[in-house]
């Protein structure tokens, strides 16, 4: 049995890709953007001897520089997750890193595959900025997770400050220093912004927005309602608390109930390029007697077609809203 180590290169050089970019995110901004941290990102750059306004200016460029430049063909599919994901990199820099993923595939892949220079372009191509684009996505989505997860225990924090006597600003000081990355540095963010003389309320609407997330605009909208009409600020956002965590519930309810279909669909849509890829490994030749025909690529875009319909169809089914 001929055995081919083709796809299984192909593979490592993608996972090599990967492991790179976050390597090199790494060492260029240190454990200061790992999320989660018990000391937030704007801490750190404030103990490490940063002045308030020059921190501040840094931050409020790493949230919205991808945003400002989505023009750029081709990033502007990658814009929205980066601002997401505040990714820490510029456009710039990261569309060199793309570049450079991109050689480093065509390397990996001229010295390890004898594939021909076309194909080998095309892989690398993929490789890099999909590979690029991966990551990203695989970080916008983990910190919009803790985002939700952490929004309750920030909103009750500031329910707690605001009952024992202190000001909304001073309630939103005490989450910026208390509670972690990724939350810990938007509320940061909102206070020194608060301190330069921007309303609360619009710093709130403006998180909301680049974040895309509902809990937000409850929190933006409750307090701007309070700073307009005015009532007990504390009692408003602890309602608030109680009922994002009843929808955080429902949400995650809604996630295990359909966790059974949701992996059926993608074991189901994904069977097939397993099955394709194991072929193509143990028996390369497989395809041999009849690549040369003529049905054999429009049949090829005929199943491929299919296939790319079968899992849109099946996202479709199992994604459901609530």
């Amino acid at each position: 049995m001929i055995i081919s180590p083709t796809p299984i290169i192909y593979g490592l050089i993608f996972v090599a890709v990967l492991l790179l970019v976050q390597a090199i995110y790494i060492l260029v901004f240190g454990k200061s953007i790992s999320l989660n941290n018990k000391v937030n990102r704007r801490l750190a750059l404030l103990e490490k001897g940063g002045q308030r306004e020059q921190v501040l200016e840094q931050l409020r460029k790493e949230m919205t520089q991808h945003m400002n430049v989505k023009g750029i063909p081709l990033y502007s599919i990658l814009a929205s997750k980066a601002q997401k994901a505040n990714i820490a990199f510029s456009p710039r820099q990261l569309v060199l890193i793309m570049v450079g993923m991109t050689m480093f595939a065509f390397l990996g892949l001229s010295i390890a595959t004898p594939a021909g220079v076309g194909t080998r372009l095309l892989l690398a191509f993929a490789m890099g900025f999909g590979g690029v684009y991966f990551w990203v996505n695989g970080k916008a989505k983990k910190r919009m997770q803790l985002i939700e997860e952490q929004l309750p225990e920030a909103v009750e924090l500031m329910v707690r400050s605001l009952r024992v006597g202190h000001p909304f600003s001073s309630a939103i000081q005490i989450v910026a220093k208390e509670v972690p990355d990724p939350l810990g540095t938007e509320f940061g963010v909102i206070a020194d912004e608060a301190a330069y003389g921007r309303e609360v309320s619009e710093s709130l609407k403006h998180l909301a927005e680049r974040m895309d997330m509902q809990d937000l605009r409850f929190l933006a909208v409750a307090v701007t309602i309070q700073q307009q009409s005015g009532g007990n600020l504390a009692e408003i956002l602890d309602g608030l608390a109680k009922v994002i965590r009843a929808r955080f519930r429902l949400f995650r309810r809604v996630k295990a109930i359909t966790a059974e279909a949701k992996w059926s669909g993608m074991f189901l849509s994904s069977f097939p390029f397993f099955v394709l890829l194991i072929i193509q490994v143990f028996k390369p030749d497989y395809f041999d007697t009849v690549k040369d025909t003529a049905y054999f690529i429009p049949t090829a875009l005929v199943v491929f077609t299919f296939l790319g319909l079968n899992i849109l169809f099946m996202k479709m089914m199992v994604n459901i809203k609530v």
